[in-house]
């Protein structure tokens, strides 16, 4: 992809003059670069990417502005809107330390840049002043808080001096969000840096590689917030699920492979490459092998014969260390047959436009839902109700997006129905919802990072 490099800033853009303008407000002087991150929307393949496997997502129109001017030290950090996200400042940024205990809007923004200046060993780092303002809802699953995380390295990049590709940054940027405690993937800081406009990408990942995918044309993407939202960081649910995918790989490499190969095994993908069987077979061994609905801790320690301090100090957590029972079949069908989709959805893309194609990935992604729902268990109430609502309403198919738990649903809507689909979900879903701006909106594929000097 190339290294980030700064481009022009584009001053006739109101919305970029009003932000320079709020800096200058702010700061007293004028900001050197502008950084844009935007949302995304996975439109399928969740949970799987920390366990190895590709993923589909797209960068989203609604983004973050990052204003950044070096100055003589230290962190001078202020949120446009600070009666709900309050500035800090640290008065030098040397050895950065982030609290797992209590997260707060600047954390992310802290994994940044501790990310960029351990990577590249920059000793006393440039103090930066930086403004922040954005249009991604927090807590809806479209991936607020890696944006920040982006923004924030790539903030410490511009502030000293240097560059880096973006494929790297995107790996470091997936590297220095778990900082905060959260054992993410890569696929929201990987589609937010290598994202292009028009285009949705298929991302692998170990080494990571992204392909364009264009889709089909006849229907648009509708992302709606079932405003039921949860923070993945300040729960032990999402970490659960990647222990629990864990526990199922060492499982089933220690049943399907020669030897002590499955001790350094933590991916379920790991498994099924180093022992040569497909996403079917290894969905045949799944029910075979780990055919308990429930695994008790004593059930794992016998399972791999390993001790108790052993389990604690290497396959769980900080803040899953105390974990009792644990759902290893449900959680590694949903990781092989989400994949599964992922591949078939790029398939259908490929094959181009029409009705047919258009329904065959509605039911793709409304069985994702499906599986995110029962097998996976990372659904809520009022996301199952909206997903519901949206297939009554005549979409192609609709699915939770993101963690899950709360958050957004993502919808294919026929070009044709979006107006009628749009005012059934307002009348229908958000009937009492007495705000209903921007709670749902079309959207189509967006550009990546974006830096600008100004």
């Amino acid at each position: 992809m190339g290294d980030i490099l700064a481009e022009a800033i584009n001053t006739a853009d109101q919305r970029i003059r009003q932000f320079l303008q709020q800096f200058k407000d702010q700061f007293g002087s004028e900001a050197g670069h502008v950084i844009r991150v935007p949302g995304r929307v996975n439109l399928i393949g969740e949970h799987i990417d920390y366990c190895g496997y590709a993923v589909h997502p797209m960068a989203i129109e609604q983004d973050i502005l990052v204003g950044v001017k070096r100055c003589t030290n230290g962190l001078d950090l202020v949120n446009q809107d600070s009666s709900l996200y309050k500035p800090y400042k640290l008065d030098s940024l040397n050895n950065l330390e982030i609290s797992t205990e209590k997260i707060h809007w600047w954390s992310y923004f802290l994994c940044g840049l501790k990310g960029i200046y351990e990577e590249m060993n920059i000793e006393n780092p440039a103090g930066i002043q930086v403004f922040v303002a954005g249009q991604i809802p927090p807590s809806a699953g479209l991936s607020s808080s890696s944006a920040l995380v982006v923004g924030a390295a790539a903030a410490a990049l511009v502030s000293n001096g240097k560059t880096m590709d973006r494929s790297e940054l995107a790996s470091l940027c997936a590297r220095a969000e778990r900082y905060i405690g959260t054992q993410g993937g890569g696929m929201d800081q990987a589609i937010e840096i290598l994202a292009v406009e028009g285009q949705a990408k298929l991302i692998e990942f170990n080494p990571l590689k992204a392909y364009d995918v264009q889709l089909p044309h006849g229907a648009v993407f509708v992302v709606a917030n079932s405003l039921q939202e949860k923070n993945k960081a300040a729960s032990n649910e999402f970490n659960s699920r990647v222990v629990e995918c864990r526990l199922a790989a060492k499982i089933l490499g220690k049943r399907l492979l020669q030897g002590e190969d499955w001790k350094d095994l933590t991916k379920l993908r790991d498994v099924q490459i180093k022992s040569g069987r497909s996403l079917d077979q290894m969905k045949d061994e799944v029910e075979k092998i780990l055919c308990k609905q429930e695994y008790t801790r004593e059930d794992v320690l016998k399972e791999l014969d390993i001790s108790d301090a052993y389990l604690r100090k290497n396959i769980l957590t900080a803040n899953t260390g105390d974990l009792n029972l644990f759902k290893l079949q449900q959680r590694a069908r949903h990781v092989f047959s989400e994949s599964s989709r992922v591949y078939q959805f790029q398939q259908i893309c490929q094959q181009g436009s029409g009705d047919g194609s258009l329904k065959a990935l509605g039911d793709l992604m409304t069985a994702s839902h499906v599986s995110c729902r029962d097998d996976y268990e990372c659904s809520a109430p009022r996301l199952d109700e909206l997903v519901e609502s949206a297939l009554k309403l005549g979409a192609y198919g609709s699915r939770l997006t993101g963690a899950g738990w709360g958050g957004c649903a993502v919808s294919l809507v026929p070009v044709e129905k979006v107006e009628s689909f749009m005012e059934g979900l307002l009348n229908m879903f958000y009937k009492d919802v007495e705000n209903k701006q921007n709670v749902a909106f079309v959207t189509k594929p967006g550009s990546g990072l974006r830096l600008w000097k100004a």
